[in-house]
């Protein structure tokens, strides 16, 4: 028997459908049913590698562990990765396929379709339910007859559809009216109810709204849920970052993460926060005198080390690690740490060059093969600096990146297992010192024993009192946000909705 479906589509990008997903997940996990999240189409610069080896993004690999079930690619089989305002890098099933402007996509992304259906097919038939996630709106009117994210996948799956809009950014109720007064007839017949996400104050005031919404569009309010800071689950959007609200706890090391304008995989320093102060900066002024500076992943790596030299902060960084402060690179930060950046194909950038900040003995060469990999690595590192007594400390994470570096310095790991096959190969630097380091292997900070140790190694650099380091309990964080999604969404009526009832019907 083919599984359940529900999908959650929103009036637009970042409304919380995939924080709705992995609510869902865990409830449906905790009441006994074989559950697993589905995303068609995901536009993200967050992502993860499968056991398969191969990347989709980073939220369905979320939802998936919050469902208790290992990520796969059928989760998400088309990925588009930005890597400038007008291209990205299309991904299908796992795997790199080409890069595309959006004309382009356009023109042929219909063909996809198969590959989707098939996906969504094998999840149904392993799984009791399947919930899925839609993207942006479903009432892009210059989009509706080429998406392959929302109510065609609806359709495909004969899902029903709970919208959701965000109160905090203003006009929900229009944005929700409009959204389906927008949508064609039979589409709109889908949509079985709302939810209202972000909310703050006082819920009383808000009732003479929800009434009108349930009067004028004949379908149910399902639930208010409230503003949630400090979740403790990676977001897929960088608006994340824009509404992020830092809290500077006295006594913790200061950790500065450069907020590239392309950056990606930026839940890699989750775990980071639960015992330093974590700042994401774009200026000089903002940088200040870090504790640790933080070089992220990239899709744009050329482009945002450029962006690095215009606005001084490579030249900062360079003062400041010349002086001895600690900093890391990962992934396409890395790469930047060294001497030069070289795309000959032109695999990511239109340019073929660019100067790197010179503080490892590297240069990194853009090839036309990707490398996704899940990767078990060792500490092999000299014994200084910020890897201090940690020869031998075993790690585990992903790769995803097109650059291949080589370098004069000391290597940071030996990888010795990369997608469950046994291997050796050296991967990442650090200088002499080992203040300044870099690594490809993202979900560094995940280990904890490594990120302990290497933070004992910080406060010793910097001289500042040391921290107790707990990992972050991801596991602890979903079952508060199913609790808190119980508390405010009324869950019989989702199930009835799952199942097929009369709940939600009616309405045009």
């Amino acid at each position: 028997m083919m599984a359940g479906t529900l999908m959650i589509q929103g009036t637009a990008s970042s409304v919380g459908k995939s924080i709705m997903v992995t609510a869902l997940c865990r409830i449906l996990r905790q009441d006994g049913y074989r559950v697993a999240p589905f995303k068609a189409q995901n536009m993200a610069l967050n992502s993860f590698v499968t056991a398969e080896g191969g990347e989709i993004g980073r939220s369905q690999a979320i939802q998936a562990e919050a469902a208790g079930i290992p990520p796969s690619i059928h989760m998400n089989p088309v990925l588009l990765k930005p890597q400038s305002d007008a291209t990205s890098q299309v991904i299908v099933l796992g795997k790199a396929q080409m890069v595309s402007d959006a004309a382009a996509y356009y023109r042929d992304n219909l063909k996809l379709l198969p590959v989707i259906e098939k996906s969504l097919s094998t999840l149904r038939n392993q799984y009791d339910i399947v919930i899925i996630e839609g993207a942006g709106s479903p009432a892009e009117v210059n989009l509706m007859d080429k998406e392959i994210a929302n109510m065609r996948i609806a359709e495909l799956a004969r899902a029903p559809v709970v919208l959701v809009g965000d109160i905090d950014r203003g006009g929900v109720f229009a944005s929700i009216v409009g959204t389906l007064q927008l949508l064609p007839l039979k589409q709109r017949r889908l949509v079985k109810g709302f939810i209202i996400n972000k909310f703050r104050g006082d819920i009383s005031l808000l009732q003479p709204g929800l009434q009108f919404l349930e009067k004028r569009c004949r379908r149910p309010v399902l639930g208010v849920l409230p503003y949630m800071r400090a979740i403790g689950i990676a977001q897929e959007d960088s608006v994340f970052l824009d509404e992020r609200h830092h809290i500077n706890r006295r006594g913790r090391p200061d950790i500065a993460i450069i907020r590239l304008p392309h950056i990606a995989c930026y839940d890699d320093f989750d775990p980071l926060e639960t015992s330093c102060n974590v700042r994401y900066i774009s200026t000089v002024a903002e940088l200040g005198n870090p504790d640790l500076i933080i070089l992220p992943g990239s899709k744009s790596t050329i482009n945002d080390v450029g962006f690095l030299h215009r606005s001084g902060l490579a030249s900062n960084i360079i003062e400041q690690a010349r002086a001895g402060a600690p900093v890391i690179g990962i992934c396409a930060g890395y790469q930047m740490l060294g001497r030069k950046i070289l795309d000959p194909c032109q695999a990511e950038s239109e340019l073929t060059e660019a100067a790197g900040l010179g503080l490892l003995d590297m240069q990194t060469v853009f090839e036309s093969v990707k490398v996704t990999a899940r990767v078990k690595a060792r500490v092999v590192a000299a014994d200084a600096g910020l890897f201090k007594d940690m020869h031998g400390v075993e790690v585990t994470g992903y790769e995803i990146h097109m650059g291949k570096g080589v370098h004069h310095n000391k290597s940071l790991f030996n990888v010795m297992s990369s997608n469950n096959s046994r291997i050796h190969y050296s991967e990442g630097a650090m200088n002499k010192p080992g203040t300044v380091a870099g690594t490809h292997i993202h979900g560094l900070f995940d280990n904890e024993d490594f990120t302990r140790r290497l933070l004992h190694n910080l406060c010793s650099l910097r001289n500042i009192p040391q921290v107790e380091h707990s990992a972050l309990n991801r596991e602890k964080a979903y079952d508060e946000l199913a609790l808190t999604f119980r508390q405010n969404i009324d869950m019989p009526k989702i199930y009835a909705i799952i199942t097929g009832g009369t709940h939600g019907r009616a309405g045009l």
